[in-house]
């Protein structure tokens, strides 16, 4: 399968914590190798992972300062990409390796793929709710998962598959809600109210049985495969607070056509100091994740091989309507920038 991907948008390069000046980091994005480190400061850097003498893996040298030195004849290369070391002679500026914007945000490293002079940072997603969390009620986790991003979206943005994949944690409300979906600008908005329900496993102990419960979901999607999940359970016939609201992030990366990095991290503004509450929710995350969601992602496309999913002809129904307008506006959007410039093949950088 040949995947277009959208190239000039910050994509999810993974947490701060992976990443400190002794422990460098290596992942794929877009099909592209990238070698991320921090220079002795702290400030994030990232590297094509290749050096342009023989192409050997950057990352198979090792660090010295802020400098990275290939392991096969040691060239040395700065946050910039340019060669400031050549034990073997002088140094031309073609001595270089392509780098990319990477900056820090809201408990993450964000990269950008495409053009290095529009990579303005405030194009980041606001996911300040994240930073006004206390740690001890914030859950973040990375899924390395062998399924295409896209459908990894269309998983979030139709939780009907809730009520059978996760029935002992996150299910049972989901079917029978009042759902609908929306475009507001640039983001696509999912909605399901479930109420006078028995609230599921994961949220008993905000209503717990045999009280019924108001159940509010909300998911929003930004392009490319950012969503925010939100959630809110109450008595019922009792409006939500703020107070009362959780909110997840779910983060999709390409990593190649089959195969894409997951980020995630589940907030909540109630039980804040928990301790015994947040283990629960963290067991409930693996297992629904971990244990269901990937293993199902990644058998689907095994059975989906190469092909792309409007060309296997897909039966739609009625809950496929918001992952449907994520589907077709993200086409849209990578076919006007693929028009509107000569994207580099990064491959050839």
């Amino acid at each position: 399968m040949s995947e277009p991907f959208l190239h000039n948008i910050w994509y999810q390069a993974g947490w701060s914590y992976e990443v400190t000046p002794d422990t460098p980091l290596v992942r794929t994005f877009l099909d592209l190798p990238v070698l991320i480190f921090r220079t002795p400061d702290g400030t994030p850097a990232a590297l094509h992972d290749r050096c342009p003498h023989r192409f050997a893996p950057l990352s198979a040298g090792r660090l010295d300062g802020d400098i990275v030195l290939c392991g096969y004849h040691g060239l040395g290369f700065d946050r910039s990409g340019a060669c400031v070391r050549n034990p073997h002679g002088p140094i031309t500026k073609s001595m270089r390796v392509r780098s990319l914007p990477i900056v820090e945000r809201h408990q993450a490293l964000w990269i950008w793929m495409g053009d290095a002079e529009a990579a303005d940072p405030e194009l980041i997603p606001d996911l300040t709710f994240i930073d006004e969390t206390p740690e001890a009620a914030r859950i973040t986790s990375y899924m390395p998962t062998a399924a295409n991003y896209r459908l990894l979206t269309d998983n979030i943005m139709d939780l009907s598959h809730a009520d059978y994949l996760h029935p002992t944690t996150l299910g049972g409300i989901m079917t029978g809600a009042k759902a609908g979906s929306e475009e507001r600008g640039d983001r696509i908005v999912a909605e399901w109210q479930s109420r006078d329900c028995d609230a599921p496993p994961a949220f008993q102990p905000m209503v717990p049985s045999p009280a019924k419960a108001d159940i509010w979901t909300e998911v929003t999607w930004s392009a490319p495969a950012l969503m925010v999940l939100g959630t809110a359970a109450t008595l019922a016939g009792t409006d939500r607070r703020r107070e009362d609201e959780a909110y997840t992030l779910h983060n999709m990366t390409p990593e190649t056509a089959t195969s894409s990095h997951y980020f995630v991290c589940s907030t909540r503004r109630f039980l804040v100091d928990d301790p015994r509450f947040s283990a629960m929710l963290r067991g409930v995350l693996a297992q629904a994740f971990e244990q269901e969601d990937k293993p199902m992602l990644e058998k689907q496309q095994h059975r989906m091989g190469t092909d792309d999913l409007w060309s296997l002809k897909p039966i739609l129904l009625s809950i496929d309507a918001a992952a449907v307008r994520v589907r077709r506006k993200l086409d849209a959007m990578i076919a006007a920038e693929t028009a509107g410039r000569r994207i580099t093949d990064p491959k050839e950088n």
